[in-house]
């Protein structure tokens, strides 16, 4: 799989990771590590929050449409 940002500059990287919101492709330049909150538990709710967040990648895009302010 190919980095989709790379591709859509005209270069030619390999991916190492995808993002979890999207699916796109992403090279190590492109990959945004962020360490998300996870709440566990089913219905009846309420569920609770796992005590530690556990890391994510997420492409610029989904980044931004999920922590820009």
């Amino acid at each position: 799989m190919k980095c989709y940002y790379c591709a859509l500059e005209g270069k030619d990287s390999e991916a190492v990771a995808i993002c979890i919101v999207c699916g796109m492709g992403l090279c190590m330049e492109h990959a945004i590590r962020k360490d998300v909150d996870v709440w566990e538990g089913g219905y009846p709710l309420p569920s609770k929050r796992v005590k530690t967040p556990l890391p994510r990648i997420l492409c610029p895009a989904c980044y931004n449409a999920l922590y820009a302010e």
